[in-house]
């Protein structure tokens, strides 16, 4: 566990200008959380691990940008150069003999390891501002359909994916075609609070994902 006294002033500087993290202190959080998920996958190696936030996750990312100092801080805790693979590369192994932990899985040996659960950080959809980034993977594949004074939005499939208040239309259907957007640049007439709940309603069930 010495792993997550280290500091690295460097990282936490770069997180708050890149707007990962709107303070310094919401940058230490992060990178902790990054340096408890290596920690725990190099710990435990019964499961794959999946990265489970995003935001966590670009800590992690910025993290390896310092290439010197985060080989200096992987081998000097975990004797080895601790890679960071993402999602979608290709399966080293077509048929691991590991099973893939849920993210249910990851709170259970969380708390085990740290004492408590897995804090907001990990769950993006609560840290939604209007000046969050959201990332939209499912750009121009989404539809927006208006019915009976509500509006609908659907996955490429036509299953309904949410169904709100015809007001939020215009905010819909900038979001289905935009690969990347600010919640403040949501158009229509919602209010900041109704904006955040819209996004992060959508980043909760997978739709969208929560950056800087």
């Amino acid at each position: 566990m010495d792993a997550l006294a280290y500091q690295a002033p460097f990282l936490i500087e770069r997180l708050v200008k890149r707007r990962v993290a709107g303070t310094a202190e919401q940058a230490e959080a992060l990178f902790l959380e990054a340096k408890k998920y290596i920690v725990l996958t190099q710990i435990d190696h019964s499961m794959l691990w999946q990265m489970y936030s995003l935001r966590v996750d670009e800590a992690w990312h910025d993290f390896i940008l310092f290439t010197g100092q985060y080989m200096e801080f992987c081998h000097r805790y975990f004797g080895q150069y601790v890679h960071h693979r993402p999602s979608n590369a290709p399966d080293p192994d077509p048929e691991p003999s590991r099973p893939v932990a849920s993210f249910g899985d990851f709170c259970a040996r969380y708390a085990e390891l740290f004492g408590s659960p897995p804090p907001d950080e990990w769950y993006d959809a609560r840290n939604v501002t209007t000046d969050r980034r959201v990332l939209n993977e499912h750009a121009g594949r989404l539809g927006v359909h208006r019915r009976d004074g509500l509006v609908h939005l659907s996955d490429p499939a036509g299953d309904v994916l949410m169904t709100v208040n015809d007001l939020a239309h215009d905010a819909l259907a900038f979001l289905a075609r935009s690969p990347a957007f600010h919640v403040r640049e949501l158009p229509g007439g919602l209010t900041d609070e109704e904006k955040i709940a819209l996004v992060a309603a959508l980043v909760e069930h997978g739709v969208l994902k929560a950056g800087g």
